[in-house]
């Protein structure tokens, strides 16, 4: 990092101010599968068999959190090249997002993949959410299908056979990349509560327990220790939705109304007991780093959405962003694995 330790020191005093002074998971993981804030908060991973990367990957994020933001893109593949969005990013900033956003939508498993693997290997972090309808593919089913909850969440009826066989996809494909090395930060059911996904529809208490099935399939059944769970409310962050401390390692909020969503972090902070490190997830235009500061929420990282909404920033605050010693590129990155 290119931070001194006493400017990390101040800069965590003035953002972190209402976070707990020692916030350790209920059961807590192995020191290994821990990572340490700059102001002593210990954050642990869900999944004490995460593998060693993916460790080194959650630590790292946990050391930076209220002192720096990692940049992040989401991508589109649909304006002639899968890289429209960091083509646009470079030429504008002169920089490249630390984080790539991708979508595992409309079954796109090997494509998504392809450019997770090329990503990470040229020193990238990876941050992958789905849209997809309780059977499979996109948007469009996401936002349409109104599923029985009362069946979908019953083991053995066509419902709960049919979601799991589109889980199961997903799964296979995260081990893949799991394979190939490649740490993910996995977000799926974002924007939940707002109740405009299909995951969201009934209510806090279905959402809980069809969070908690994947979190134990993939975990338990598929042994993906790849995964730093990502759980992404919406702006709102409505209380009676959260899974528990043991099934996520990193909780955000969105919004698109051009704000620093400093509401949100006040209402993600009341969230658990053990705290978590805390995501800006999505946002429309970025806001100045003179206003992430001011308004004391630094969050683990920002990540703008893709086509319009990239373009739609100022393309001088957007450079000014991505050159600011708040917040962390490409090229800033440390070597998760270790050269042999």
């Amino acid at each position: 990092m290119k931070f001194t330790k006493a400017i990390a020191l101040i800069c965590t005093a003035a953002v972190m101010t209402g976070l707990m002074s020692s916030c350790t998971a209920k059961n807590a993981a192995s020191e290994e599968s821990t990572g340490t804030a700059a102001n002593g908060a210990v954050y642990a991973l869900s999944n004490e068999n995460a593998d060693e990367t993916t460790q080194k990957v959650y630590q790292y994020i946990c050391e930076n959190f209220g002192t720096s933001m990692l940049s992040c893109q989401q991508e589109s593949t649909w304006m002639g090249t899968p890289d429209y969005e960091m083509d646009y990013i470079l030429e504008t900033t002169g920089k490249l997002p630390a984080m790539r956003g991708l979508d595992y939508m409309n079954g796109d498993f090997k494509g998504v993949n392809e450019r997770a693997v090329k990503w990470w290997n040229e020193g990238g972090l990876v941050t992958i959410c789905w849209h997809t309808g309780i059977n499979g593919k996109g948007y469009q089913e996401s936002l349409d299908d109104v599923p029985d909850f009362d069946k979908l969440l019953t083991e053995g009826t066509d419902e709960y056979n049919k979601m799991i066989a589109n889980w199961d996809k997903a799964a296979a494909a995260l081990s893949e990349l799991q394979d190939a090395g490649v740490t993910v930060l996995w977000r799926p059911f974002h924007e939940f509560d707002g109740g405009w996904f299909w995951w969201g529809k009934d209510g806090g208490e279905s959402f809980v327990k069809l969070w908690q099935m994947m979190y134990d399939r993939y975990t338990n059944q598929f042994g993906l220790n790849n995964l730093i769970w990502v759980l992404g409310y919406s702006g709102d962050v409505k209380n009676g939705w959260y899974p528990g401390d043991d099934y996520c390692d990193i909780i955000g909020s969105d919004t698109y109304d051009n704000s620093t969503n400093s509401k949100a972090w006040k209402r993600l902070q009341k969230i658990t007991d053990a705290s978590k490190p805390m995501t800006f997830h999505e946002c429309g235009n970025v806001p100045s780093v003179e206003d992430f500061e001011k308004d004391g929420c630094l969050w683990s990282w920002f990540m703008i959405w893709h086509t319009d909404h990239i373009m739609g920033n100022d393309p001088e605050n957007l450079k000014n962003v991505y050159n600011s010693d708040k917040v962390i590129t490409l090229d800033e990155l440390p070597e998760f694995i270790a050269k042999e």
